[in-house]
């Protein structure tokens, strides 16, 4: 896992940026990373991702070790989201900025990746609604773990 800081904000700077994070249906750390990140080549700015991308999956691992499952299938879902986000910016140098483009371009690695990416894709999907519904188990977020960590891994072979 990557190194993680802590940053202290005022409390006004911190709801301000949850709030626009919510508003583009992204996570907090989500939304950080893809200010800090914009102005990068999109090469690089997909190697931030993936590393991003490790580093939310071993956050959910954490998670899961404390048995917080909800925290964890939000993590094993960010880790997801910004593995799309890097392979869409590496093949097409294009920036995915919403929930509809990353099921669109989704559609485009299983054609290019295989349809084993469909299973990391919807383990990754019933991990976000597991964030909010809280419907799901240890074991459902462990498996999906396992299959995004794959999604993950091949994304980042690509890159090299």
């Amino acid at each position: 896992m990557a190194d993680a800081v802590t940053v202290r904000l005022p409390r006004s700077v911190v709801e301000r940026l949850e709030r626009e994070a919510r508003r583009l249906g992204l996570s907090l750390e989500e939304y950080v990373l893809e200010l800090v990140l914009r102005d990068l080549d999109p090469v690089e700015r997909a190697r931030e991702y993936v590393e991003a991308a490790h580093d939310l999956l071993g956050q959910a691992r954490e998670e899961l070790g404390k048995g917080d499952v909800r925290q964890a299938a939000e993590k094993a879902w960010g880790a997801a989201a910004l593995a799309v986000k890097a392979y869409a910016e590496w093949r097409d140098r294009e920036r995915l900025a919403s929930h509809g483009e990353l099921w669109r371009y989704s559609r485009k690695m299983m054609d290019e990746l295989g349809e084993w990416v469909y299973d990391s894709w919807m383990a990754a999907t019933g991990m976000h609604v597991c964030f909010y519904e809280g419907w799901c188990t240890e074991r459902h977020v462990e498996e999906a773990l396992r299959r995004i960590q794959k999604l993950v891994e091949e994304v980042e072979e690509k890159l090299r």
